[in-house]
């Protein structure tokens, strides 16, 4: 027979958590379910007496939350979406895995859909029968037009990636893409570089590639510069082929150049690629500044100069925005927020 003086396991320790529920916390901490729930949730305006009551309750009782029970009881799935328009761009892989990060703090599953750009894509993501399955929506548009993207925002919380729009009223995260592009272009007319040609026209100078290209614009003027539009050369997909072919149309051309500003990093790699196949040394013969400061181009030969944008800063703002509408914690307007970017400089230049 067992010793009566013997305790049952796990006596001293944390009770079992099976069918524990915030009232069986309340109960211990002689406070309410909804005093339970806010500590859970990290709310202010609790005082640090009832915080410590609450979480000595917890630790007592071994009670372990259910986001999952707890979002579906809240009428919510517990999943958002990143909706992006490619993800074999090295940016935008990286910024879904930043968002994915932040994401997580949040015990929150992120969906990922690639719209290419595509009006019809992008309008079935932000209104289609995939709208059920999420809680609010991070969205990159190229195509979808800002009475869409209202319409979007009033179904669900959204929140807007890039320069595509600025006017609409949605929360919007955005780099300043003119300054960015005159810091690279300031940086090549520092190395003395004067004949910069640029690849990546947007002839509408909308979206990032025009902003990039009015700062491009830009710096050269300030340097008492004119443009010359035989070294403004457009870029396709963006992708590091467009970025070969681009610079090897420069090279047919016969137009002397000795430097490039390509408005991504690989359109900057393509172009390094093209010009070592033609015998040309960077940055010797030819300098050469990316945009994005993917991983790939801090192993690159030689490495890429580039601008960096704080891709973590973009998710940090485009998660806890999208979770502050979804919790109703947010009373404010939407907003626009500008991000950070710098110049890194490497052997490219």
């Amino acid at each position: 027979m067992p010793d009566p003086a013997t305790p049952p396991p796990d006596a001293a320790g944390p009770r079992r958590t099976a069918g524990l529920s915030l009232k069986d916390v309340a109960g211990l901490a002689g406070v309410s379910t909804k005093t339970v729930s806010n500590v859970l949730n990290d709310r202010p305006h609790i005082s640090a007496r009832t915080r410590r009551r609450v979480e000595e309750a917890i630790a007592e009782l071994g009670y372990r939350p259910n986001p999952a029970a707890r979002l579906l009881k809240q009428g919510r799935t517990g999943v958002i979406a990143l909706a992006i328009p490619d993800i074999e761009l090295p940016y935008f892989a990286e910024l879904a895995a930043a968002v994915h990060r932040v994401a997580e703090r949040f015990d929150y599953t992120v969906l990922l859909d690639q719209t290419g750009g595509d009006e019809d894509k992008e309008r079935l993501v932000a209104t289609g029968f995939r709208a059920h399955l999420i809680d609010g929506l991070i969205l990159s548009p190229l195509s979808l037009q800002p009475e869409e993207l209202l319409d979007c925002a009033a179904r669900r919380p959204t929140v807007l990636l890039g320069e595509r729009f600025y006017d609409v009223q949605v929360d919007h995260i955005a780099v300043d893409n003119i300054a960015a592009g005159r810091d690279a272009v300031r940086h090549l007319l520092s190395r003395g570089r004067e004949r910069i040609a640029m690849i990546g026209e947007d002839e509408f100078y909308a979206g990032p590639a025009g902003l990039r290209q009015r700062g491009y614009v830009e710096a050269l003027a300030e340097a008492g510069l004119e443009v010359d539009d035989d070294l403004v050369l457009p870029a396709g997909l963006f992708q590091r082929i467009d970025g070969m072919r681009a610079t090897q149309r420069l090279l047919d051309s016969g137009t002397p150049f000795d430097a490039i500003f390509a408005f991504n990093d690989t359109l900057a790699l393509g172009a390094i690629r093209c010009l070592h196949d033609h015998g040309l040394a960077v940055p010797d013969d030819v300098a050469v500044v990316g945009f994005d400061d993917v991983e790939e181009g801090r192993f690159s030969t030689p490495r890429l100069t580039t601008i960096a944008p704080d891709k973590e800063q973009i998710a940090e703002l485009a998660v806890t925005r999208l979770m502050g509408r979804l919790r109703g914690d947010l009373d404010d307007s939407p907003q626009l927020f500008s991000t950070t970017h710098r110049l890194v400089v490497r052997e490219s230049t």
